[in-house]
């Protein structure tokens, strides 16, 4: 008969996904993610299965806390114009966190690496695209609302501020002033009709 779990699995899993923020997928060992979880090798393989299998696991812990922090900043704003920055600030204020790594999982995650994983390729791919078709749909609303100038396309805009945002979450690794990105984002945001 086989054994139950024996350690905190929320807490490997948050564990681990630290560890793989702060060091990407490939640049992450086993023995470092098994300390991290606190769990033996045979414990992860006989719950987890692979390294693989644990990041996409960890995927899927990051979009229910970060990520849905993120969602909630934008769809709970009273517009679109201040959904679309709430989004932005919260990711400011996500990369202030000084208990977090800079990278953002889901940024970390768009490397070759990664994406030559079929099953973890196509998270990837469905949550960012799930990401862009609700910011979308947002855009879409505000504008049909008649918050936003009649030739906005929400589809550009969109792509814009997706190329904008994975941007930002890459150069933080290497140099980030909030005051500088504020600035960015109110250029960035105002020359779009946002």
């Amino acid at each position: 008969m086989p054994r139950g779990i024996t350690f905190d699995y929320e807490k490997a899993i948050a564990g681990a996904t630290q560890l793989f923020r702060k060091h990407g997928y490939s640049n992450t060992s086993l023995r470092a993610l098994l300390k991290v979880m606190k769990i033996g090798e045979g414990s992860f393989y006989n719950t987890i299965k692979s390294k693989e299998r644990l990041y996409l696991e960890c995927l899927k812990h990051y979009n229910e806390t970060v990520g849905r922090e993120r969602i909630a900043a934008l769809t709970s704003a009273p517009s679109v114009k201040a959904g679309v920055r709430a989004l932005l600030r919260t990711v400011l204020d996500q990369l202030d966190d000084p208990k977090t790594p800079n990278l953002c999982l889901m940024a970390g995650s768009i490397s070759t690496d990664v994406l030559q994983e079929r099953e973890l390729r196509a998270y990837v791919l469905s949550e960012i695209g799930a990401f862009l078709t609700l910011l979308t749909e947002r855009i879409r609303a505000g504008k049909a609302a008649g918050e936003l100038k009649a030739d906005l396309e929400p589809e550009i805009v969109v792509q814009i501020i997706g190329t904008f945002l994975q941007g930002l979450l890459r150069t933080a690794l290497i140099s980030y002033d909030r005051k500088q990105v504020e600035r960015q984002i109110d250029v960035l945001l105002t020359s779009l009709g946002l």
